[in-house]
């Protein structure tokens, strides 16, 4: 296969070394979740502002924890979210990050630290729109499963029936792989080349996406095993478009974004790049030192995989809804809550577009979410069935294998910073 180049991206900024370009697979992988994003402040260093306490919320859908005496302290102390960030930045040489917080009766509080956009030394800012990639995949597995509450799909039914001819070539064979497959990544199917990339230039259909990753074998039989496969949810989109006859996009809006009331989460109309809404800049080390803004993330490569735009507010709503069963019949969320042993974290575990982490090695229980990355942008983070959610952004993505577990591994500690 002719190899692409990557789109030509702005001038380096001065910072550390960096080691061989990320896989497709790294970039693309998610984990986590949900947080409110309330009050932002401070600069260079970041800052913490707290939200008053809002009114019980519908949405909120997970058990209460005991009340408190009034005056007592029920989230981390901002203070010690601040030293995990800036410990996160060093040891990563990051330019930036921001966690958001909340705690089990609906308290708030955002804390940043190190640059939101290395020019001005600004921090994240407040309610930051972001890439949230393959937070996306939440989104189009519900919908999914929404299909298969209404009898319009069948989960052990084969992706042949509802794309006939579709997955075929090179050893692929959709007659012998499931819709289930293909939510819960055991599928076989190749996952994206390296040369296809969410900065490979051009305009790409589904269909040619499609093709071009199936020129590749599959990676083992169907059922085998759990491999993380961005082409599966390209897969599920296409699937959902057959299937009612309307974009993805716009069954991804009717059903989820539209009735939760996600007023910043949207799908960028090719080719816009400009987020709508304040944002951090993102980044990517340069060979040899110094930093590239990123400038160009092709959605049209990444669509129902990973193209989202939203806030951790709305993150926070989306699964705070989907524990809650509000998205879903209780049938089909035990479906998307039956986990297997992934290798997206230490611990964790992945069921149909939704995945769980442990807290303190599991002595502090399990988050739910699913975090996402592109290029210069990774998010990591959950929320736990008392309602306490922590949420992870940084504005590069580390150039190590474990470097998403560093991200993981802030997250937990700031859980454990939640008073006993």
């Amino acid at each position: 296969m002719t190899a692409l180049h990557r789109e030509p991206l702005a001038t380096a900024v001065p910072s550390a070394p960096a080691s061989p370009s990320v896989t497709r697979r790294q970039v693309l992988r998610g984990t986590s979740v949900a947080a409110v994003a309330v009050l932002g402040a401070g600069i260079g260093t970041g800052g913490a502002h707290a939200a008053p306490p809002r009114p019980p919320d519908s949405r909120a859908g997970t058990a209460q924890a005991a009340p408190r005496p009034p005056g007592a302290r029920t989230g981390p102390d901002p203070r010690a979210v601040r030293r995990v960030l800036a410990g996160l930045i060093e040891a990563e040489g990051l330019p930036g990050a921001q966690a958001v917080i909340t705690d089990a009766g609906g308290r708030v509080r955002e804390v940043t630290a190190g640059a939101g956009d290395l020019a001005t030394g600004r921090p994240y800012p407040h309610d930051s729109r972001l890439r949230v990639g393959s937070h996306t995949k939440t989104f189009i597995a519900t919908v999914v499963l929404q299909l298969v509450a209404e009898g319009r799909v069948r989960l052990e039914a084969p992706v042949e029936r509802y794309l006939p001819g579709v997955v075929r070539g090179h050893g692929n064979d959709g007659r012998r792989v499931s819709v289930h497959q293909l939510l819960q990544h055991t599928s076989g199917l190749p996952d994206f080349p390296d040369d296809l990339t969410d900065e490979t230039p051009g305009y790409f259909t589904p269909e040619a996406v499609v093709r071009r990753v199936l020129a590749q074998p599959p990676e083992f039989p169907p059922g085998e095993r759990w491999s993380y496969c961005n082409l599966g949810y390209i897969l599920l989109g296409m699937l959902v478009e057959r299937v009612t006859g309307h974009r993805y996009e716009r069954e991804v809006e009717r059903r989820v974004i539209e009735p939760l009331e996600l007023a910043h989460t949207y799908w960028p109309r090719w080719p816009e790049q400009r987020l709508r809404g304040p944002h951090p800049k993102a980044y990517a080390p340069v060979e040899g030192g110094g930093r590239r803004e990123i400038t160009f993330i092709n959605t049209s490569v990444i669509g129902a995989a990973g193209a989202v735009v939203a806030t951790l507010r709305d993150l926070t709503t989306l699964y705070s809804a989907q524990l809650a069963g509000e998205l879903l019949p209780p049938a089909q969320l035990a479906r998307m809550r039956d986990t297997m042993p992934a290798d997206i974290a230490r611990g964790g575990e992945y069921g149909l577009g939704l995945a769980s982490y442990p807290i303190d090695g599991g002595a502090g229980g399990r988050y739910w979410g699913h975090g996402g990355t592109v290029d210069g942008t990774r998010t990591r983070g959950g929320v736990t069935e008392d309602g306490r959610a922590v949420f992870v952004a940084v504005n590069e993505v580390p150039q190590r294998e474990d470097a998403s577990q560093a991200v993981v591994d802030a997250v937990d500690h700031i859980f454990q910073l939640f008073p006993k």
